[in-house]
């Protein structure tokens, strides 16, 4: 069984208005997952260095999934991903999507077990027309992959609803949304933002989020998390 788990971070910045990347560590530390994707992981403007040092990830359990796009930035337009020490990353590359806002995507391909996955990082768009657009993107960039291998889909969709962009994948025949917890506000969660779509070949057995309070605040996205295992094993 393996662990995946996606946490827009917002920057570091929690419920409280103070900017704590430790906390954000100490968060990621406690979900205890393989594979994670970040949302608003770099600094919006400037340099837009990575909000999170990375000795910090390191003593977290991670090592940093290197896109190479820009000194000091670990991500692409704020999508980071990490993987849990001793996984091995074959490949990663930013995706670039249709926009109208600054949005991106990411995609790594990571041995675990024995087994290579593939795992999209993704911040969608506040407007539903170009969401859609973005996930059929998606989902072309992934058919241009070439090779199958059990897929896994996470970030802050912006979906409020189970439809609009949602269809996309719920329509698609290779794909299915997972039943995750409510996630935004994390004060008083009411809406399912941050979503996690799987490829067929996985089996979800749990999907949860953070269940501490203290770590809850250090965003104003709760983590979600789903545990799967492969239908073969």
């Amino acid at each position: 069984m393996i662990r995946v788990a996606s946490y827009n971070i917002h920057k570091a910045v929690g419920t409280d208005r103070k900017r704590d990347p430790q906390r954000i560590c100490r968060a990621l530390g406690a979900l205890k997952a393989d594979v994670v994707t970040l949302q608003e992981a770099d600094m919006r403007f400037g340099s837009r260095q990575s909000v999170l040092p990375e000795a910090q990830v390191r003593e977290a359990g991670y090592d940093i999934v290197p896109f190479h796009i820009r000194p000091g930035g670990i991500g692409w337009h704020g999508n980071a991903v990490l993987v849990k020490h001793g996984h091995r990353v074959r490949t990663a590359r930013a995706l670039d999507l249709p926009t109208l806002e600054p949005r991106g995507a990411v995609l790594a391909e990571v041995d675990i077990d024995g087994r290579t996955m593939r795992v999209i990082g993704m911040h969608l768009d506040l407007s539903g027309l170009w969401r859609r657009r973005q996930v059929r993107s998606v989902i072309a960039h992934l058919d241009a992959c070439g090779e199958a291998m059990p897929t896994v889909l996470m970030g802050d969709l912006n979906q409020w609803s189970n439809r609009g962009c949602l269809s996309e994948f719920t329509g698609h025949p290779h794909y299915r949304l997972l039943d995750t917890p409510k996630s935004f506000h994390s004060r008083k969660p009411v809406s399912r933002l941050d979503r996690i779509i799987t490829s067929h070949e996985w089996r979800c057995e749990a999907t949860g989020t953070l269940e501490n309070a203290a770590l809850q605040a250090g965003s104003d996205h709760l983590p979600v998390w789903a545990d799967l295992k492969l239908h073969d094993h």
